[in-house]
């Protein structure tokens, strides 16, 4: 600042130079508008859980941009009748198959063999669930969908199973048996029903299907799981800005305090940082924090302790 800038005008009152007036009215709303996220998903859907790195960055990232709602969308609610014909998808064993390339295209760790000897049945049991819990508590709900996805896709457990449900929802410190009882109701389908409407309001043909809407009622649809440069570009184009201000990324100590099991993908796209630098990437930020470093399917994933 020059030291014209820096005089100060006794008439004004300003010290700088300005050509503002006494008074004016100025709108803030412009900076802070939030664009409503629909993230369109179901339990089971394999690529909803290649896509886990990319939006949990996002949701990092851009939240002070976006509100986001978890919307059900019903991927399969009995075998009888179903099919899945650009998957080759007939029966529950072909669906063996199909999990296990995307798991190894996404690197999220995919076991698929339970569809051979203990299929899932439903989807709709884990979402009914989900729903009952998001009705208390939306944050939760979504660690309760974060848990029985790690049991379903890494771990080869059957989340339609309502034993294996009651379990989860214990984990975080609810009375599984009681929410797991409550989503067998009327009122559970209800609410789930309710998801399934706004899905098909929403033109949802596929998951997992990520809808951004602006205050204007005008959207952005982004179908399949995408790169992290496809949605904060929708974002930008909904808020007509050429660039963002995104916040920092938690720091891995924080974020597995917080997330408490995370895998090396999600690491690396967190962090911007290659396969073969994730071990020195973790004892570099985790030197001062107590964790266990494990392996399922060949891929390395943290727990904190």
């Amino acid at each position: 600042m020059s030291n014209q800038n820096m005089m100060c005008d006794l008439e004004t009152g300003v010290c700088g130079t300005t050509e503002d007036g006494e008074m004016e009215i100025i709108d803030f709303n412009q900076s802070k508008k939030k664009i409503d996220l629909y993230y369109v998903t179901d339990p089971i859907c394999s690529h909803c859980w290649a896509l886990e790195p990319v939006l949990r960055r996002f949701e990092q990232q851009y939240s002070n941009y976006v509100k986001v709602h978890t919307v059900m969308g019903g991927l399969l609610e009995k075998w009888d009748g179903f099919g899945d014909t650009a998957n080759g998808i007939a029966k529950p064993s072909d669906v063996a198959g199909h999990w296990r390339e995307v798991g190894e295209q996404s690197r999220m760790p995919i076991d698929g063999t339970l569809w051979y000897d203990n299929p899932v049945h439903s989807s709709y049991p884990p979402s009914l669930v989900f729903k009952v819990i998001q009705k208390q508590d939306p944050t939760l709900a979504n660690v309760f969908l974060r848990r029985i996805r790690e049991a379903l896709f890494a771990f080869n457990q059957n989340i339609a199973n309502a034993s294996v449900l009651i379990n989860i929802v214990n984990q975080l410190n609810l009375n599984g048996e009681a929410i797991v009882k409550k989503a067998e109701q009327s009122s559970g389908q209800q609410l789930l029903n309710e998801d399934f409407e706004l899905a098909a309001n929403l033109g949802v043909r596929g998951f997992p299907t990520v809808i951004l809407v602006n205050e204007e009622n005008k959207g952005v649809k982004v179908v399949g799981a995408r790169p992290l440069q496809t949605y904060v570009a929708a974002l930008k184009q909904l808020l007509e800005k050429e660039e963002l201000q995104p916040d920092l990324q938690p720091t891995l100590a924080n974020w597995l305090k917080e997330e408490k099991l995370l895998f090396s993908k999600e690491i690396e796209v967190m962090y911007d940082i290659e396969q073969q630098d994730i071990d020195a990437f973790i004892k570099k930020e985790l030197s001062t924090t107590r964790y266990q470093m494990k392996d399922v399917l060949g891929e390395v994933y943290l727990t904190a302790e």
